[in-house]
């Protein structure tokens, strides 16, 4: 039985839990459930504690820090109220993951996690019902590509963050009932298959990865084992996909396609990509240090739109985070970036406890892969997926 301190810290664990499942199923509730948390922390007093708190968790501070380089941009920015909107986004690296992290606590962390195994399984559920043609798709979804709730764009990363979870628990050595893994079992088959009839290539790649990961933690003292099992996997997953898939062999092609056929067709959404990140770079080499402030992006990447491709679209982020970060912040900004993710890891090879040391290291990993192909931590769901599995896989509690 969990003892708590105070009927706020009670409060505090409900919220927090509830959190986790509304994030896959609810902008509005995830964020009514994350801001009640942070206004009563900020207004329950205790401030002396609660500081000292904040100050002993260097991810605290190195958050806070990456938040205060955005506001600081606005200083040589010449349109504030784009830089104002970009900081607004940036908030919860201020407030949430700072306060998060002062509050959660190890003993709940089974209910953080199953409460977002229990969220995905219902929008996965939703997926499949859209899928089979028993309800009418809605929202994001169509029949051939069933994303409801969110769009594949973020909706397959979350997938493959929940396979992760799914596979390291029944890779982890924890004792499970054989219901319990059988149903840990279903589980990861159900979402895998989810994963290859939905259209979010950065989640499949984030899937592989996750695959890659899962073996080299699991074979810890034979790398060459590791890489088999890695190996197969991913061919076997991907071909079975590629040829009974037609949306992930479509995706497949088409983004081959695009890469290949760059120089000839850029209207393309690989191509696009290429392009934005190509003209991002040429903002960055301009101003590399400090970089063009925290509102100029989308007109400096206008401007060099209208020089290098005018025939081109024109982009207000380049879906490239590191590019974006370089281009607002320059060296500067993307150093602090880097110093979170450091701080992750750092935290996470410490822990001798095994679901932290083996998702404090994946999650970094995992995002720092898909935020090569868009800006992750500026959308609700996938930054906040970020913010609240990293507010208690880094605490101090």
């Amino acid at each position: 039985m969990v003892v708590y301190d105070n009927a706020i810290d009670r409060i505090y664990q409900c919220l927090f839990i509830a959190a986790f499942f509304l994030l896959p199923l609810t902008v509005l509730g995830n964020n009514i459930a994350i801001w009640l948390i942070s206004i009563i922390w900020l207004l329950s007093g205790n401030y002396s504690k609660k500081l000292q708190q904040v100050r002993s968790n260097k991810l605290a501070i190195a958050s806070i820090f990456f938040f205060l380089l955005h506001l600081i941009g606005l200083l040589w920015t010449e349109h504030l109220e784009w830089g104002l909107e970009i900081s607004r986004k940036m908030l919860p690296f201020l407030f949430v993951l700072p306060i998060f992290l002062t509050i959660s606590r190890k003993e709940n962390h089974h209910l953080y996690v199953g409460a977002f195994l229990l969220a995905i399984a219902i929008s996965v559920g939703l997926s499949y019902l859209i899928w089979f043609g028993l309800i009418e798709p809605f929202k994001y979804a169509t029949i051939d590509n069933p994303t409801p709730i969110m769009s594949h764009i973020s909706y397959n990363p979350f997938l493959a963050f929940a396979i992760y979870l799914i596979l390291n628990k029944l890779l982890s050595g924890d004792k499970l009932s054989q219901i319990n893994r059988a149903m840990y079992t279903f589980f990861a088959f159900a979402l895998t298959f989810n994963m290859f009839i939905t259209g979010g290539r950065a989640g499949q790649v984030m899937f592989f990865v996750a695959l890659m990961l899962l073996a080299f933690q699991h074979f810890r003292d034979s790398q060459i084992k590791a890489t088999i099992t890695a190996l197969i996997a991913i061919i076997v997953i991907s071909s079975f996909s590629y040829n009974f898939s037609n949306i992930f062999q479509e995706r497949v092609n088409s983004a081959l396609d695009n890469v290949i056929h760059y120089q000839d067709n850029k209207d393309t959404p690989v191509g696009q990509r290429i392009t934005f990140v190509l003209n991002s770079y040429d903002i960055f080499i301009n101003s590399p240090l400090i970089g063009v402030g925290t509102g100029d992006f989308p007109f400096e990447y206008s401007e060099v739109n209208s020089i290098n491709s005018p025939n081109e679209i024109p982009t207000s982020q380049p879906h490239n985070m590191y590019m974006l970060i370089l281009a607002q912040l320059g060296v500067v900004g993307l150093i602090s970036l880097g110093w979170i993710f450091y701080l992750q890891f750092y935290f996470a090879k410490l822990s001798k406890d095994s679901l932290i040391h083996n998702v404090g290291i994946a999650m970094p990993i995992l995002f720092l892969v898909i935020m090569l192909s868009d800006s992750y931590l500026l959308g609700h769901y996938t930054s906040n997926l970020y913010i609240l599995f990293s507010s208690f896989i880094y605490s101090k509690n």
